[in-house]
């Protein structure tokens, strides 16, 4: 059997629109989907205009052509000012999020040190990120960043915070190395 599970969210590039479908012949799966979409009813105001706005075909062709691209856009600022401070990202084709390579800012190079620098990052920094481990990632240290709800504005202010934040952790890096020498 095949199963169908489709969310706007990704391929309109809306995250945070939590409206989709569950396509299926079996029962089983249908009414359990059914039950599941009782704690998160989609408003008659959302899907009226969901639906107005899928019927224009014009409108769909110049919103996907639009939206990829300010998301490349946004995609090529977010990872070349990551690349400033020697953050690297997984290579991608497209999407709404990349994968930043924190390892090296990791004090224990565990899922457990993670945890505790994404602590800091959300805490201290300021930047809403999610840690790998949360999408099972195999090796701690990896985080995932939505820059797709951006505006370039918050693209900056965020470059901004996790750049002083490197620089500084940087800093104190070689300052415990100077202070370690004789």
């Amino acid at each position: 059997l095949i199963h169908i599970v489709y969310s706007l969210s990704k391929d309109m590039g809306l995250p945070g629109l939590r409206v989709g479908i569950v396509y299926s012949y079996n029962d089983d799966v249908v009414n359990i989907g059914r039950k599941m979409s009782s704690f998160g009813l989609v408003s008659s105001q959302t899907q009226h205009m969901l639906a107005s706005m899928l019927l224009d075909e014009e409108f769909v062709a110049r919103f996907l052509e639009t939206s990829s691209k300010r998301l490349a856009k946004r995609h090529g600022v977010f990872t070349k000012g990551l690349e400033e401070v020697g953050i690297n990202c997984l290579k991608s084709n497209a999407g709404l999020f990349c994968w930043m390579d924190l390892r090296r800012l990791l004090k224990d190079q565990t899922f457990d040190g993670e945890m505790v620098l994404w602590r800091v990052i959300v805490n201290e920094v300021g930047l809403n990120v999610s840690p790998g481990s949360s999408f099972k990632c195999v090796e701690p240290g990896w985080f995932r960043v939505c820059f797709a709800n951006m505006d370039d504005e918050t693209v900056e202010v965020a470059l901004k915070r996790i750049r002083t934040f490197v620089r500084q952790g940087k800093k104190a890096q070689d300052q415990a190395v100077q202070v370690k020498s004789p």
